[in-house]
């Protein structure tokens, strides 16, 4: 195994369960909790380097999704003959349950979360693993399912052969990881993996990058934020109100959905096709939605102060889910958006947001490594002011608002160069905006 984290673990254990001698190697410090866990099942591992020799000895190696395809020693094991997949490829051997795949650069978690709490409702034995939760190979080592959901990054895609799902969906595609991938066709046909051997597809048909490339599909559903057209999920107006569809059948007016913002929409939708084709009943699902109010640090509602409104969307990372936030909460009214954003820009390129920004982003506050980039894709089209860090933002932010007003944090961006993760990014916002401390003007943030 290389790499010592969640996946490596867990296919680690599952690896020998299954008869395999095991080692796992990381580069890298290997946290605590895992080497207990490593030393608990009495299997050898190494930190801080790779012991190229034995390594080379393997009959087969599992590489955890953030390490790279193109490093030396991955390469040099592919040179030599030796398969390198990925944990999800591996645990798929060792299970003939049901698995729906689901991958996309924005909506992911709360999409599989979301169709694994209508499984659940529903009665189901269901797992929800892959990029949330306990590894999947853990999972079919120690707690099997009849059913897995599995989230899946394009980086765990990259290493997959002959995983074959049920049903897999792919969300939507805007450029992300393009500090990993050399362009945007590469990335897009990693995330087109999903598609490998699956039964029946489900896409965004919205978005022509999503639609499926393999052959073999036996089946296909979409989904979209237009009308469906027979056998598909969609909107249209029903007694005056927008409500989702299944072809021509009315199902849910769009207030009623617990989930707000046009993309948590599109989620439902999507989460919706994915029930349909795994067979749960259509009025069940509704109910989910109904309650199912979605994650925390995604466009979740931290207070109204003042009757401004502070919406905690963390996990914006790429700029294709703060595209999809500053669109959802923007006033067709006027420019009812402070934005803030920033961190590390992993390569994009940030003129995406110029149009919506341009509707609808009363002004911006950017901080963080590629605050620069922000500031000058954005300062065309709206006021933009520098800020220190993320508590500075947010302090110019309040000050800046008026009544009806909102409050947006979706940095667009990473957030490794100030924080542990997002969750601890939110958690800083949310701080931020129930202290009582405000500044008097943003003069001086302006650069």
């Amino acid at each position: 195994m290389l790499g010592g984290g969640e996946s490596g673990c867990g296919a680690a254990i599952l690896a020998q369960q299954k008869g395999f001698d095991v080692f796992v190697s990381d580069i890298g410090k290997v946290k605590d909790k895992y080497k207990n866990v490593l030393t608990q099942y009495e299997i050898e591992w190494e930190e801080l380097k790779h012991s190229e020799e034995r390594i080379f000895q393997a009959d087969k190696v599992i590489k955890s999704p953030g390490i790279p395809e193109t490093i030396p020693i991955i390469l040099d094991l592919k040179n030599k003959g030796i398969p390198v997949i990925s944990e999800i490829e591996f645990g798929a051997q060792y299970t003939d349950s049901k698995i729906i795949a689901i991958t996309g650069s924005n909506g992911k978690t709360t999409t599989t979360l979301l169709i694994g709490h209508m499984l659940k409702k529903a009665g189901w034995d269901v797992g929800i693993a892959g990029n949330v939760g306990e590894s999947f190979a853990l999972q079919v080592a120690n707690d099997p399912h009849d059913f897995y959901v599995l989230e899946l990054s394009s980086f765990q895609l990259d290493g997959i052969v002959n995983f074959k799902p049920n049903i897999a969906i792919l969300l939507n595609i805007t450029p992300d990881h393009m500090d990993r991938y050399k362009d945007l066709e590469q990335y897009v046909t990693a995330k087109q993996h999903i598609f490998r051997g699956a039964k029946t597809a489900v896409s965004n048909r919205q978005d022509s990058l999503t639609a499926q490339r393999q052959r073999g599909v036996s089946q296909t559903l979409t989904f979209g934020l237009d009308s469906p057209g027979q056998g598909n999920f969609g909107l249209a107006v029903h007694d005056h109100q927008e409500s989702l569809f299944f072809g021509n059948q009315v199902l849910l007016p769009v207030d009623e959905v617990a989930m707000k913002g046009r993309h948590n929409t599109s989620n439902a939708l999507a989460a919706l096709a994915l029930g349909h084709a795994a067979g749960l009943p259509i009025e069940s699902m509704l109910e989910t939605l109904k309650v199912f109010k979605g994650l925390p640090h995604r466009c979740e509602t931290i207070a109204t102060i003042d009757n401004v409104s502070y919406i905690n969307d963390s996990k914006g990372t790429n700029v294709g889910a703060t595209l999809a936030a500053i669109e959802g909460f923007g006033s067709n009214s006027y420019k009812n958006l402070l934005l803030i954003a920033g961190g590390q820009g992993k390569g994009q390129d940030f003129g995406g947001l110029k149009e919506a920004a341009d509707r609808f982003v009363k002004c911006g506050f950017v901080y963080g490594e590629d605050a620069q980039q922000l500031e000058d894709a954005l300062d065309s089209v709206t006021e933009v002011y520098r800020a220190d860090s993320l508590i500075e933002a947010v302090a110019g932010a309040k000050s800046a608002a008026r009544p009806g007003d909102i409050v947006l944090l979706s940095p667009a961006c990473a957030s490794f160069d100030s924080f542990t993760g997002f969750e601890e990014r939110g958690h800083c916002f949310s701080q931020a905006v129930l202290s009582t401390v405000k500044v008097d003007s943003c003069e001086g943030m302006l650069s």
